[in-house]
């Protein structure tokens, strides 16, 4: 598709002129506030804004500022982020407000380029905070506008590529007016997620219908193209859930995990079942079995229950020191930071 500045201007009219007559009223859209504005995004990202909006109203309030999140204890953002997944984001959240507040002095970089120095802040999200905290003239650049420009201006380049991503960045920038940045990049963001979604677009109400490449030339199936899929493996569990009296065994994930930092139950159970006498009733296994999908894997999860007889509590109390498994009282259990697939579990159990 041939275009000139007025084509991109119109263009630009048009998804604003949309944007404004179709507003969605989202807390984070009546801030300027660039830790709120950073907050949403990292929560928004790779995630539904009906799941995450729970979430950003739950940690503005435990942590209005910065400064409160970053004396927060990991364990506690941990715990207020459980259920959103990749917890990496979490992590990073709160590596970021401890960088900010006592490397920064609580100040919030301001520019693009300066906030790509954040932990966990790619291009994206470096560009929605510039744009829409410090009105820097700056495109976003995310699925939905991958989407609705590969779709409107006809291009095949794959988007998953280096390519493909410097081509439609550099195309979003030339679109982008200097009047009203934060606007449009809203406005791209919402046309994609409300409009021209991925599936079953609304082509019929769409403003841009006439001009849309793909609308007219019947390719809106087969764009965008991305070729470079994540291969997913599968993986099966099976989880212990060793009781003695009141107490549980836990573990803790470690560094460079999936889940680090967030607690499950251990795998391996070799040393104490060595003990004969260590387990006296014999293994219930809970009938459900779990499918959780996490971004790289699928795991067929099987969960079984031991009970401990308490006369052997020391013995493994000693094997949980060994083994670096946590014993936890009953009554705290809800303190501790836990994957879904866990709470889930804890939920169908009632326990």
């Amino acid at each position: 598709m041939n275009l000139n500045s007025t084509d991109y201007q119109r263009f630009s009219y048009q998804i604003i002129k949309w944007y404004k007559a179709n507003p969605r009223e989202l807390p984070w859209r009546n801030t300027k506030d660039p830790y709120k504005i950073w907050l949403s995004e990292i929560i928004l990202q790779q995630t539904r804004v009906a799941q995450g909006l729970p979430y950003y109203y739950a940690f503005t309030e435990a942590y209005p500022t910065v400064m409160d999140l970053a004396l927060a204890p990991e364990e506690e953002v941990l715990r207020l982020w459980q259920g959103l997944g990749y917890y990496s984001r979490a992590r990073n959240l709160h590596f970021c407000a401890k960088m900010i507040w006592f490397d920064l002095g609580g100040k919030f970089p301001s520019t693009y380029t300066e906030l790509l120095i954040l932990k966990g802040v790619g291009s994206y999200t470096a560009a929605a905070i510039s744009s829409f905290a410090f009105d820097e003239v700056k495109a976003v650049v995310d699925g939905n506008v991958f989407r609705v420009l590969a779709r409107f201006f006809g291009i095949d380049t794959d988007i998953a590529s280096g390519k493909g991503k410097k081509e439609f960045e550099a195309l979003a920038n030339q679109l982008i007016p200097k009047e009203e940045p934060a606007t449009f990049n809203q406005a791209m963001m919402d046309f994609g997620a409300r409009l021209c979604i991925p599936k079953n677009p609304s082509c019929t109400e769409c403003p841009l219908q006439n001009s849309c490449f793909a609308f007219n030339k019947g390719l809106v199936k087969e764009l965008p193209v991305k070729v470079n899929k994540t291969k997913v493996r599968e993986r099966d569990i099976h989880y212990f859930v060793i009781k003695c009296g009141k107490q549980w065994v836990w573990n803790k994930r470690t560094a460079g995990d999936i889940w680090e930092g967030l607690h499950d139950f251990p795998q391996e159970l070799t040393e104490l079942a060595k003990k004969s006498d260590a387990i006296k009733d014999p293994i219930v296994t809970f009938p459900k079995k779990y499918r959780h999908i996490l971004s790289h894997q699928k795991l067929n999860v099987q969960f079984s229950e031991l009970q401990i007889p308490e006369k052997n509590h020391q013995y493994l109390a000693e094997w949980c020191e060994n083994e670096g498994y946590l014993l936890v009282e009953e009554e705290k259990i809800d303190q501790l930071a836990k994957p879904k697939l866990i709470v889930n579990f804890l939920n169908d159990a009632q326990i």
